[in-house]
């Protein structure tokens, strides 16, 4: 994307002055040359969400947006009920609650490194992953409907893990507001055997080194030390996320007439806030964030009792559980006025400073743990959600590299096998049970995760805690 196009404001803010349908301006957050590797679609996209009804302040893109489905991926918009706004399917994607909860383990590399290829085949026996997977829970569709309104709490009472560790989850494990009855057959159906699996595409169970530690208060506060060894796990509400988006963006398609709502393209399908149908699709969305919730909790139980197997003096404790997307309803201060708005985050990640009274009291003085996951191989990172950047973004970050390639032209250029061995001859362990889905997740199909993390933190975004090096990979 041509940066000219844009008005520089800093080294790392750049605006889109409204013009044409568009309300409020469109703000990139990132350096020139993470400017330069946006497509053009990224530029059109923002430009769209800016021509909303309701839109609040500006149409954002985070450092590591990148074209997607309505919304760019790395978009996060802001929307006021009062004023007419609207929630998109589209805004909040297929993939909902999709996000990475990280768990530390108390282990040291030097106590990791002589079981790694053991742990590694463990952990890939234990947690099914890939297109199709299923779990080692089957739920009748009574049980799925507690599962939607309990959310990690539900898992946690089936005996899948603490009681302690919704303390340290986004919303305490359970997203209130939630609705089954919004939710179709169809998507029930498909998450019936799904829980406790990673799923495919960009998901993963990484066991991770800190590598590097860039604030040594904050990283004492959120637990971590340089050689210790964590582990990380992206993915959320399988199916049933998928499926929801799917129906909703074809009702709102339908129905959109009825709101004499312009639309620049079809993707970006919405409803009013307080219309019948946009309440409906919150109650749905709402439950697949429970549902993305409940997953990772039973995937952490796995890993818990795969290290326990391999490591049984480790005890893994739950350091932080968010999800990159969502609309949340939140409170924020526009023009000196506390505000209730609906925040679309596509690809970002929640990111609230200190003293946000929505955060863990053990976190609320250093700020939320932000967990940003790198492309397989490179590092990830754990940032923290400043003051800073609660008036920047509506409180909002990055939530990872973002792909700079497709996921065909990965393909092209790389072949599963030789991105294993590559990776290998790194001390990276890959298991996978696609070696197509390791073409298509090859490093180099994404940004530099490491430019994107400083780009959001010169932006005020969030602040560098501790860098993460990958040590083992299952991906889907």
């Amino acid at each position: 994307m041509d940066p000219n196009r844009l008005l520089k404001k800093s080294d790392t803010e750049w605006w889109l002055a409204p013009s044409g349908r568009m309300r409020v301006p469109g703000i990139f957050f990132a350096s020139e040359e993470l400017v330069r590797a946006m497509d053009e679609k990224v530029l059109e996209q923002v430009a769209n969400v800016a021509g909303l009804p309701g839109i609040v302040r500006a149409s954002f893109a985070m450092p590591d947006a990148h074209w997607g489905y309505g919304f760019p991926i790395g978009g996060v918009a802001a929307f006021s009920a009062e004023a007419g706004g609207v929630i998109s399917a589209g805004g909040v994607g297929f993939d909902i609650s999709c996000g990475v909860r990280t768990l530390c383990t108390g282990l040291s590399i030097d106590e990791v490194e002589p079981r790694r290829a053991a742990l590694a085949d463990a952990l890939f026996r234990a947690v099914p992953c890939g297109v199709g997977s299923t779990g080692p829970v089957r739920l009748s569709f009574s049980e799925l409907n507690d599962l939607m309104l309990g959310g990690a709490r539900w898992s946690v009472k089936k005996g899948f893990g603490k009681a302690t560790d919704l303390e340290t989850i986004e919303e305490d494990g359970a997203m209130a507001g939630a609705d089954p009855e919004a939710v179709s057959p169809e998507a029930k159906k498909r998450q019936r055997d799904q829980l406790g699996t990673l799923g495919s595409g960009n998901h993963y169970l990484e066991v991770q080194e800190v590598a590097e530690i860039f604030a040594p208060e904050i990283a004492a506060a959120y637990q971590l030390r340089a050689g210790e060894v964590v582990v990380s796990i992206h993915c959320g509400s399988r199916g049933l996320g998928h499926q929801i988006g799917t129906d909703y963006l074809r009702s709102m398609l339908a129905e959109i007439g009825s709101y004499g709502t312009p639309l620049p393209e079809r993707e970006l399908a919405c409803a009013p806030i307080d219309s019948a149908l946009g309440r409906r699709y919150l109650g749905a969305m709402r439950a697949a964030m429970n549902c993305a919730m409940a997953n990772r909790q039973v995937i952490a139980h796995l890993v818990r009792e795969t290290f326990d197997e391999i490591f049984p003096a480790a005890e893994l404790t739950l350091l932080y559980d968010v999800s990159h997307n969502t609309c949340k309803e939140e409170e924020h201060e526009v023009d000196g006025q506390n505000c209730r708005l609906f925040v679309h985050r596509k690809g970002a990640t929640r990111a609230f400073g200190p003293g946000h009274p929505a955060l863990p009291a053990v976190y609320r003085r250093v700020g939320q743990p932000v967990l940003v996951g790198g492309s397989m191989g490179t590092a990830s990172y754990v940032l923290a959600g400043t003051t800073e950047g609660m008036g920047r973004a509506f409180g909002s970050a990055v939530h990872g590299a973002g792909r700079s390639l497709s996921r065909h032209e990965a393909t092209r250029r790389w072949k599963g096998r030789a991105v294993v061995d590559a990776l290998a001859g790194h001390g990276i362990v890959i298991r996978s049970p696609s070696l197509r889905g390791v073409a298509e997740e090859a490093p180099g199909a994404y940004k530099d995760v490491g430019a994107v993390v400083d780009a959001a933190e010169q932006a005020g975004l969030a602040r560098k805690v501790v860098r993460l090096r990958p040590l083992v990979c299952i991906k889907g």
